[in-house]
C-alpha cells in the first residue's frame, strides 16, 4: 500500500473518530470545474445585428433615407457629411472599410483621399471601374483623428451597412483592414492571419480580408500580396486580367 494511501486512510478514521460523517469536495474546485465547462466564446461586439433574409429595404435609397441625418452616436457632432457609400447597386463584387477619413468627411464620397486614390487603382488593375463595384464603410461619420470606431458606434451605425449588403447581395465582399473584418466577423481576427482565404458568409457571400490601402501607403512592400489576393476575387467572379503588352 502506497504512503499516500495509507496516509488517506489514516485521516479519514481520524476524521470518523471525531464524528465526520461527509466530507465534501472543496468548493473552490468545484467553482473552477464549472468554469472550465463555461464556454470561453464571446462575440467581439454583443447585439451587433447581421444581414437579414426578410431585409425591408427594397433598394438603397429606402436604407439611406432611414439613416436620414443620423445623429445615433456621438460621431455626428463632429462630421461634416455622412458617407454613405457609392457604386452600382447591382455588383457582384463590393468593397468594405472601416470609416471616412477628412477628405471623405469633406466630400462625402468613400475612399477619395489617398488611401483611396490607392484602391480606385487596384480596382482598375483589375480590369474595372469604381461605378462597376460597391463601396462602403462599417460607420457613415469620421472618427475623431481617423481612429479605428469604438464598439457604440459600430452597433448604431453597422446595421445601416448590412441594410446595404442585404440590398445588394454581391458574390463576394473584400473586408479592407482589421476594424472591417472584425465587424463582419463579428470575432477578434488578425488580418496578416486571415488576409488572403475566401469565407463562407451570410447569403452564401464570400470573405475575403485584405490589408487596408493605408496601410499598404505605409507598407508598400506588402502590396503584391494585396494584388494575389485581389487576382483570386478576379479568378472567382470569372474577370480576366488586363492585357499587358509586350
Amino acid at each position: 500500500m502506497s504512503d499516500i494511501r495509507k496516509s488517506s486512510i489514516f485521516y479519514l478514521e481520524h476524521l470518523k473518530s471525531r464524528g465526520v460523517k461527509n466530507v465534501y469536495k472543496s468548493k473552490v474546485k468545484k467553482e473552477k470545474e464549472e468554469q472550465k465547462e463555461t464556454p470561453k466564446y464571446k462575440p467581439f461586439i454583443e447585439g451587433l445585428e447581421r444581414p437579414n433574409e426578410n431585409n425591408k429595404y427594397s433598394n438603397l435609397d429606402e436604407v439611406k433615407k432611414e439613416l436620414g441625418d443620423c445623429a445615433r452616436c456621438g460621431l455626428h457632432k463632429l462630421r461634416t457629411n455622412i458617407v454613405f457609400g457609392e457604386g452600382n447597386p447591382r455588383t457582384q463584387l463590393m468593397f468594405v472599410g472601416e470609416g471616412p477619413g477628412q477628405d471623405e468627411d469633406e466630400s462625402g464620397r468613400p475612399f477619395v483621399g489617398r488611401a483611396g486614390q490607392l484602391l480606385t487603382k487596384i480596382i482598375e488593375a483589375m480590369n474595372l471601374k469604381r461605378e462597376d463595384v460597391y463601396i462602403a464603410n462599417i460607420v457613415k461619420c469620421r472618427p475623431p483623428g481617423n481612429r479605428a470606431p469604438v464598439d457604440d458606434e459600430i452597433i448604431k451605425c453597422a446595421p445601416f451597412l448590412m441594410s446595404q449588403i442585404s440590398v445588394i447581395k454581391p458574390k463576394v465582399i473584400v473586408a479592407l483592414g482589421s476594424p472591417a473584418t472584425c465587424t463582419l466577423f463579428n470575432k477578434k481576427i488578425k488580418i496578416s492571419e486571415m488576409r488572403g482565404k475566401f469565407y463562407d458568409w451570410d447569403y452564401g457571400i464570400k470573405l475575403m480580408p485584405t490589408f487596408h490601402p493605408a496601410y499598404l501607403l505605409r507598407n508598400p512592400k506588402d502590396k503584391g500580396l494585396v494584388w494575389d489576393d485581389m487576382k483570386k476575387v478576379m479568378s472567382f467572379l470569372g474577370i480576366e486580367l488586363p492585357k499587358t503588352g509586350g
